[in-house]
């Protein structure tokens, strides 16, 4: 509420500062707004022909005209009905179902009715969080992800609140966290990172992995987060009851104490709104503070590199983070989180030492290399994975045996369609080798396929070849510069 009168945009309560000054820390682990901010707001109804963009517009103006303040009246805009159609409009037709056995074709046929339905429940309290089904998929590395697939009704309020955060939080994060934000892609971070090691004096750079980071976010510090800008305690509520709403695995029930699952429509904005808080903010402070020389930051989820100009930051750093992690229930990945000599002075440094070449690491896919230019300048060479690529086509080779009987031409579409998104995501500047070696295992894995569908015998590669020209597209960078993608951006 503003001077004593409730807002229809998201009302804003201004949070006065204490008189004692405090640190960062006690700020982080305040505790919720007393009095009125914490009351039930009455239910209100909400014009239906008012789109969910409009909303979210007067959302982001309330909350830049007040960033510090909290929103006491959203939860109204969660049970609109037209709020709801349009979030299970965008959900996926063809996704798994959840433990309610619900689809989005069969939810369809009665629409109206039970969106009806969710809302009267949502209005009045009487809504409850399903637990979500656990699934596993393989890893490149050759692990299990587990994966939650929440019921259908959840998965559509779950996408409405998850835009209102997400226009809420867009005003605070910072330039150099890039996962699950509008606009921002992971070649945008990968650019990012290029460009900073290019440009800056970068001699070392720390690569950052968090050990299961979605299944160990701490529940209690995630509410105290959410309450910074939220003071709608029904949205709270509803927060709880995704977050305690449990995991069914095998017709076993298990209640989560910790974590949120990763396949929630709510859960990478609120990974988001963690790692805000527990990372990105403090790590900017920490730039600000002790780096001497440059230093730059790149964040897409759980993922992070960091580069210094100074070893001895960037120990101290690591060593610092790993502190940061541990208060707030993460740890560091010891295998993944390396710190390694690179940059442009990185290859005379080591010769002079009687060293071999600089080291690599990995981010988002991509092995970064330091490599040069045909005029010999320095440039970060990105090329694909060999993990990711070993992992795609093993899958792929599953997948070719399956569909092993259908009709050639339907094959080559489909393998067609596989290389165009390969190409869309590898093909960046340089890479060119490696999407051409993983276009010949494809052929390859396309010819062994065809000669196991009859015991006739092998198939020509004069054959073949015309199948590949016919169906399978060549290599091609569809991704520009680094430095041309972020003029562009700017």
């Amino acid at each position: 509420m503003i001077n004593g009168r409730r807002q229809s945009d998201g009302g804003i309560v201004p949070e006065k500062s204490p008189n004692k000054p405090q640190g960062a820390e006690e700020m982080e682990g305040r505790p919720p707004v007393k009095g009125k901010a914490q009351e039930h707001p009455s239910p209100r109804t909400q014009s239906r022909t008012e789109g969910m963009q409009a909303v979210l517009a007067r959302i982001r103006k309330a909350v830049q005209r007040d960033k510090e303040g909290k929103l006491t009246a959203l939860y109204h805009h969660v049970y609109n009905i037209e709020h709801l159609k349009a979030a299970y409009y965008q959900l996926k037709k063809k996704a798994a179902a959840g433990v309610d056995g619900e689809t989005w074709q069969h939810y369809g046929q009665e629409l109206e009715a039970n969106l009806e339905d969710l809302s009267g429940r949502l209005g009045r309290g009487a809504y409850r969080a399903a637990p979500v089904r656990r699934v596993y998929i393989p890893k490149a590395d050759g692990r299990l992800r587990g994966l939650g697939i929440p019921a259908l009704e959840d998965k559509i309020v779950e996408s409405v609140v998850a835009q209102i955060f997400s226009v809420i939080w867009e005003e605070e994060f910072l330039g150099f966290s890039y996962g699950f934000r509008p606009g921002r892609s992971p070649h945008l971070a990968l650019d990012a990172l290029t460009v900073g090691i290019e440009l800056k004096r970068v001699r070392w750079v720390l690569e950052i992995d968090i050990r299961a980071y979605f299944d160990t976010i701490s529940h209690e510090w995630l509410m105290k987060f959410i309450e910074h800008r939220i003071g709608d305690r029904r949205i709270l509520d509803l927060i709880q009851k995704w977050l305690r709403a449990g995991v069914l695995e095998d017709g076993s029930w298990t209640q989560s104490e910790e974590g949120t699952p990763q396949g929630n429509l709510i859960s990478p904005v609120l990974a988001n709104i963690y790692l805000h808080y527990v990372f990105d903010q403090w790590a900017h402070q920490w730039r600000k503070r002790n780096a001497r020389g440059d230093m730059i930051i790149v964040r897409y989820a759980d993922d992070s590199a960091v580069g210094f100009e100074h070893r001895a930051e960037a120990e101290r750093f690591k060593e610092e983070l790993a502190e940061r992690l541990k208060k707030f229930n993460l740890e560091l990945q010891d295998e993944k989180t390396r710190l390694i000599e690179f940059g442009r002075y990185a290859t005379a440094e080591r010769k002079r030492r009687g060293e071999g070449k600089p080291e690599t690491f990995n981010f988002l896919g991509f092995t970064h290399i330091c490599g040069k230019k045909r005029n010999g300048q320095f440039c970060v060479l990105r090329q694909t994975m060999k993990k990711r690529m070993r992992a795609k086509l093993k899958a792929l080779n599953i997948e070719m045996k399956r569909r092993m009987h259908i009709p050639i031409p339907e094959q080559g579409q489909w393998l067609r369609s596989v290389l165009m998104g390969h190409y869309q995501y590898y093909g960046v500047p340089r890479n060119s080798p490696a999407m051409g070696a993983f276009r010949k295992e494809v052929v390859r894995l396309w010819k062994r396929a065809l000669e196991r569908r009859s015991q006739r015998g092998s198939i020509t590669w004069e054959r073949m070849n015309r199948l590949t020209q016919k169906w399978l597209p060549n290599p091609h960078i569809c991704q520009p510069y680094p430095s041309q993608r972020l003029c562009v951006t700017t």
